[in-house]
């Protein structure tokens, strides 16, 4: 299986598709092999996604993300080694060590399922907003978004995905509207929240995406649904004494004669 932070990598890249933004994932940042989870980068060109996720308004020309399923937790080592990376990123892309990159075109983030208990023995959390917090790392001001406590809105639903609760993944699934054809990445997502028994998902797509349209049909009006199917689909699963009931309340004796000698001619 795909593993979780792989998973978070190609959702955030479907994100930021037709964005100013590129997404890199995994990268290799030093000659002893280190890789930052989620590199986000802003491009010359594209545009700003029209809804940006709780927690990431401040974003700069470069952002670095650490990320933490519901199965790790978010410490003082995750952030020493997300500090790490920017370091060894920004001597990466500068000119020289003399010519270094602008500080502020840095942004770091520390996403994580969990909320970060131990983190809380070595440094004050500042909530700037439901599930979003601040910390000073060393020289560096960190956001923390907490997945679990981020809430359940169409805005956030690339967040809610990776909750780890079972109400909150299922309302991401539902809201979150996908760039790219990657089906076999939800499946994936799926089997895993299953398999490690976070929640109880269907084991597929197609099943989830049924689930979901039997649950909300009831809030489409009856003729905007009609539309997708055919006049053969529309009569099935009406009997005769349905139909003709229903002949009787709609037309006239005359149009009901005509109607009902054309349907036995059929």
């Amino acid at each position: 299986m795909i593993q979780w932070h792989r998973l978070f990598g190609i959702t955030l890249t479907d994100f930021f598709t037709g964005t100013a933004y590129n997404v890199e994932l995994e990268k290799d940042l030093s000659i002893k092999q280190q890789l930052l989870d989620v590199l986000v980068i802003e491009k010359h060109e594209g545009k700003v996604p029209e809804q940006i996720p709780d927690g990431l308004e401040n974003m700069g020309k470069h952002n670095l993300m650490t990320y933490k399923s519901h199965q790790q937790a978010l410490d003082a080592w995750t952030l020493d080694e997300l500090t790490g990376h920017y370091v060894n990123y920004r001597k990466l892309i500068s000119p020289s060590h003399d010519r270094l990159v602008l500080s502020e075109d840095f942004r770091l983030y520390g996403v994580s399922a969990r909320y970060p208990e131990n983190l809380k023995k070595h440094v004050d959390l500042k909530l700037l907003g439901e599930g979003v917090y601040e910390i000073k790392w060393g020289s560096r001001t960190v956001r923390i978004i907490v997945l679990s406590r981020i809430p359940k809105k169409k805005k956030n639903a690339v967040w809610n995905l990776f909750s780890a609760v079972p109400e909150t993944v299922k309302f991401g699934f539902s809201e979150y509207q996908w760039r790219t054809e990657v089906s076999s990445v939800m499946n994936e997502m799926l089997l895993k929240y299953k398999a490690e028994g976070v929640i109880a998902m269907p084991y597929t797509v197609k099943d989830f995406q049924r689930e979901y349209v039997l649950e909300h049909i009831h809030k489409i009006p009856a003729d905007e649904v009609l539309k997708n199917f055919s006049a053969d689909d529309r009569l099935k699963g009406i009997n005769s004494n349905e139909l003709s009931e229903l002949i009787k309340k709609r037309f006239s004796k005359k149009e009901q004669k005509e109607i009902l000698e054309m349907l036995q001619g059929l």
